[in-house]
């Protein structure tokens, strides 16, 4: 089935899905190896309240600015 599935996408689809498969795998290798650096600390009231809205801002359909735009304003 399986098989079937992947010879039905195209180049394009095929190169998405393994990149996200390899970017998978790396992280999780990385994480195996080196364990996760943050464990253990404790998140500031600051930036949990600012990553909750962000969660709800997501969820609600809004989106932050596209990459190239921030880079073009910070003159990178």
């Amino acid at each position: 089935m399986a098989a079937e599935t992947i010879a039905r996408m195209t180049q394009s689809e095929f190169k998405e899905m393994l990149e996200t498969v390899v970017e998978a795998t790396v992280e999780r290798t990385l994480l195996e190896m080196l364990g996760d650096p943050d464990e253990g600390l404790e998140i500031r009231s600051d930036v949990r309240d600012r990553l909750l809205r962000q969660r709800q801002d997501v969820s609600a359909g809004q989106h932050g600015q596209p990459f190239d735009d921030v880079v073009r304003q910070m003159g990178l």
